[in-house]
């Protein structure tokens, strides 16, 4: 994901000259073409994200395009306050571009685990919150927020993630989910670089004669209220899946929004993400994803027991 970030925001950048490009002090590298096609339009702001949101809010108001890029905690629960007070209060169209959220640095412990971001961010007014799945939604989103006048939210995974869509999404919409498999009896609801593993989910599910539509929620704010509608109306049971806690999160989106649509009746609702604690044991996101009973064939195993 971060390389088809890099990759866009240069043709990006290219196209327009209101993109700016701010950076925490990583993917110098990565940044290497963009730098040599705009560097008046590249700032390293150091380990200084704080600085890094602000400098970005002026630009904002000053009518540049500007993306800030860092490691997920470091671009958000770091500076909250800026991107609350600064960005978002004054409703400038702030970019920020985290790396890396959820489990993706399972490895380097929980300094630098990301499951609280969508929580933190979505109760900020004004603010887009998109979680894309895969490349092409990246590249998808990058242009879509081009066409907002508001601040923005988007999580990326870091690298190696599976390529969902066969090609790039000219219909793409913020706040409009995509199915990306259809079914007929359970639906799953899943944001950001969860998806690989909800189809796998789906998969699972079709070898106990279960069919699944699998839907790609890449916008967590705002939610595609049509699609939920139909979803808690046609299906017997529902599923948010999410590398995000439980608390705050998608699946809260979703039942926040349930409570204040007024639709008691219809589908279970049924919630896929991390537990209310720290992710302490040592291991990379294939892993911690296992112990957190989000893999595939786990979420499967408890569909198939719900619906039982």
């Amino acid at each position: 994901m971060r390389n088809a970030f890099a990759d866009e925001i240069t043709k990006l950048g290219r196209e327009d000259p209101r993109v700016v490009m701010l950076s925490g002090d990583i993917g110098n590298r990565l940044f290497d073409k963009f730098k040599a096609a705009q560097p008046e339009r590249f700032f390293n702001c150091g380990v200084a994200e704080q600085n890094m949101t602000g400098v970005a809010t002026g630009m904002a108001m000053n009518g540049l395009r500007p993306f800030t890029y860092t490691i997920t905690p470091f671009a958000t629960t770091r500076c909250l306050e800026q991107i609350r007070t600064d960005a978002a209060y004054h409703e400038v169209p702030v970019t920020i571009v985290a790396v890396g959220a959820g489990l993706a640095y399972a490895g380097l412990g929980p300094t630098h685990h990301a499951c609280e971001d969508l929580a933190l961010l979505r109760a900020i007014p004004n603010m887009l919150v998109i979680a894309p799945a895969d490349v092409w939604e990246v590249r998808a989103a990058l242009g879509a927020v081009l066409q907002q006048d508001r601040p923005a939210y988007i999580r990326l995974g870091k690298k190696g993630e599976p390529v969902v869509h066969k090609g790039p999404l000219p219909d793409f919409r913020i706040g409009k989910a995509i199915t990306v498999e259809e079914g007929s009896d359970v639906c799953l609801l899943s944001t950001g670089n969860m998806l690989p593993e909800a189809l796998k989910a789906a998969e699972a599910l079709r070898a106990q004669g279960v069919s699944a539509r699998v839907v790609s929620f890449h916008t967590v704010k705002p939610l595609d209220e049509a699609c939920l509608g139909e979803a808690f109306a046609g299906f017997r049971l529902v599923a948010t899946v999410e590398e995000h806690s439980r608390i705050g999160g998608f699946g809260s989106a979703v039942a926040e929004w349930r409570v204040d649509s007024g639709m008691a009746a219809g589908a279970r609702l049924l919630r896929f993400g991390t537990p209310d604690a720290f992710f302490k044991k040592s291991g990379e996101q294939e892993y911690a994803r296992e112990q957190l009973g989000l893999t595939g064939h786990q979420m499967a195993d408890a569909i198939a027991s719900a619906l039982a």
